[in-house]
Formats: structure tokens, C-alpha cells, sequence
């Protein structure tokens, strides 16, 4: 007596947790079959949410197939999370699943024709098995039976699609490079000539100087004044000139441009005291 009352309260447990346990389902689910152009109905019945259809559901070339139910949790039509139709070739066991268009009230519905299918499942000896997926959220345990077979009949005249092998990641063949030559410069006759026409311009320069009157017995008095400004600026200048040679003759870019930079950088320091020595003597009236 004191073993049955020990072990009521868990029988009891055990009632309250089966009658608990909530599944997902569907309820007033149509299977249909329509013919091209939609003209008539070719197949129509309805589908049990236990028991498959004894027959298996055939779909033509030119056939469209249409699925119309009602999801249920707990027998109360809801909207699951996951609905889904899953065909799958019992020899290969390759599946393929087509989606449920599913309203807030439960009612779903999905369609396909042979189109839809891939070339894998099309090709199959025996008629594929058609499975319904209901899921979502929380405790409620999901649904997942097979209730009816699809069997695809193909047409004759029409050849099958090739089947194309996908694209498999591996070791392939050594790709050998070949780059482009190094620019080179233009003919040295061109060069020479512009170099010449370069040099021909300085006897012109200091006979424009000479005519404007340049005053070159302030050379000596600059230089005591600022000999590092005047020395750096000039220097800096010819070896402006040097660097603009090496990078036509031999230098590339990438040497040019740090060279480039510091020999900048002190033409502008030196520079601007150069001037303004020269700006003091202006001012002076010595110039």
C-alpha cells in the first residue's frame, strides 16, 4: 500500500508531461495536379497528416503540382517557423526541399513543376518520397512524415539535360608568368639633341643677365653674409638636376621620390634664408 502511494505521484508526473507534450501538424491538406495551361485538373486528394497516399502521385513533363494545408501546434492552426516539402531519391538518398508560403493564420501552400526539380532526383528509378517539415520555436516537437510518392514521368522527345560536374578546389597545373620588360628610355640621338638645346640656353641666360645688369660684385658680400644658405640652395638645386638625370637614365620611381624629397626639403630651408639675405640688401638700397 505505501509503495502504490510512493509511486502515484509520479505516474501522475508522467500523465501531465504526455498530455503536454505539444506537436505540430496540418490539418485540411489538398494534393493537386494540374495540366498545362491549368485546364482541368489531372489529380486531386486530400493528404492525411498519419498515413500516406496508397498510390503514388504522378507529374507529367507539362504537369504543375500544388499543395494546400493548414499548419496546426497543438491542433490550433498557427504559423510555424519551418515548412517545408522534402523529396527525397530512395536510391541515392538525395533530398531536395521546396518551401511553404505560409499567412499568419497556418493556411500554406507551395507548387513545382519538373522544371523545378534538379537533373539528380529527375533521373531516379523509383518514385521519390515526399515529406512534410513543420517546426519553430519552444518545446512543441516538430513534424516530420512522409505522405505521399512522386512519381515523375518524363517525355520521351524531350533529351535530358546535361548533367555538369561542379567546379572541385585541388592542385592544378603550373601557371608560368611572363612580365613586362622594364620601360626603357627614349633614343639617345633625342636625348642628345634636347641636352644641347638645354646647354645653348645658358649663354643666352647670362646674356640676359648681363644686359639687365646683374651685379655680380655682390656675389662675395652674399656669401660672407650667408654662406650656408647660399651654398645649400645652389647645391641643392644641382643636385635636383642629378637626380632627374639618374631617374632618366637608370633610377626608378620608388628611388627617385625619397631622393627627391630630402634634396626638396632643403632647397626650401635654404632657400628662403638665401632671400631673405637678398630682401636685407634690397632694402639696404645696395641692390
Amino acid at each position: 500500500m505505501r509503495f502504490l502511494r510512493s509511486l502515484l505521484p509520479s505516474i501522475l508526473l508522467l500523465g501531465a508531461g504526455v498530455a503536454d507534450a505539444a506537436t505540430w501538424g496540418f490539418e485540411e491538406a489538398v494534393i493537386s495536379v494540374t495540366g498545362k495551361g491549368g485546364a482541368g485538373s489531372a489529380f486531386k486528394d486530400k493528404l492525411s497528416a498519419k498515413v500516406p497516399l496508397a498510390k503514388a502521385v504522378t507529374l507529367g513533363a507539362a504537369d504543375s503540382l500544388k499543395i494546400v494545408l493548414s499548419a496546426t501546434e497543438d491542433g490550433k492552426a498557427k504559423r510555424p517557423h519551418q515548412a517545408f516539402l522534402l523529396l527525397r531519391d530512395q536510391d541515392t538518398g538525395l533530398e531536395a526541399t521546396f518551401p511553404f508560403s505560409v499567412k499568419e493564420n497556418g493556411k500554406g501552400k507551395v507548387d513545382f513543376t519538373q522544371k523545378d526539380l534538379p537533373i539528380q532526383l529527375l533521373t531516379s528509378t523509383q518514385p521519390l518520397q515526399a515529406t512534410v517539415l513543420l517546426a519553430s520555436f519552444g518545446t512543441t516537437q516538430g513534424f516530420s512524415n512522409h505522405i505521399f510518392n512522386l512519381d515523375v514521368k518524363l517525355d520521351s522527345n524531350v533529351p535530358l539535360p546535361k548533367y555538369e560536374a561542379p567546379l572541385r578546389y585541388g592542385q592544378r597545373e603550373e601557371i608560368h608568368h611572363i612580365f613586362k620588360a622594364d620601360p626603357k628610355s627614349g633614343p639617345k640621338i633625342i636625348s642628345l639633341f634636347f641636352i644641347l638645346a638645354v646647354l645653348a640656353t645658358v649663354p643666352v641666360l647670362f646674356g640676359a643677365w648681363a644686359y639687365l645688369g646683374a651685379n655680380v660684385s655682390h656675389l662675395s658680400k652674399a656669401i660672407g653674409a650667408a654662406p650656408v644658405s647660399h651654398s645649400l640652395f645652389f647645391g641643392s638645386i644641382l643636385s635636383m638636376e642629378g637626380i632627374f638625370f639618374l631617374y632618366y637614365s637608370s633610377w626608378n620611381l620608388f628611388q627617385t621620390l625619397p631622393a627627391a624629397g630630402v634634396v626638396g626639403l632643403v632647397a626650401f630651408l635654404s632657400g628662403s634664408k638665401a632671400l631673405s639675405e637678398v630682401q636685407s640688401r634690397r632694402l639696404a638700397g645696395e641692390r
